[in-house]
């Protein structure tokens, strides 16, 4: 089985470019790259398993939600049919991304 393909929205790529920036802002850029090159490949982990996290179709259809580690959400959607995995948004530290998903 080849598995889905991740794809990143702009919108998560630029969360994930600020997130480094903050880290890497607070005097540790390496910590800043490990952590955002860590997340990247856990969401690429979702192409052989999709289907994890929570569904939160009370905030919009389809949308599935994730964390790592227990400091980021990972907002996603799946196609099955494309078997595409789109990473929707990859929010940090309690933002409140219900609002800006809905």
């Amino acid at each position: 089985m080849e598995g889905y393909t991740v794809v990143f929205a702009p919108e998560a790529v630029e969360q994930l470019a600020e997130l480094y920036r903050y880290i890497a802002g607070q005097g540790a850029p390496l910590n800043a790259l490990r952590y955002t090159e860590a997340i990247v490949a856990y969401c690429e982990g979702l192409r052989t398993v999709p289907h994890r996290g929570t569904r939160r179709d009370d905030i919009r259809p389809g949308l599935r939600t994730t964390n790592y580690e227990g400091r980021a959400v990972i907002a996603f959607a799946i196609d099955d049919v494309a078997m595409l995995v789109t990473i929707i948004g990859v929010y940090y530290g309690g933002q409140a991304y219900e609002s800006v998903l809905s």
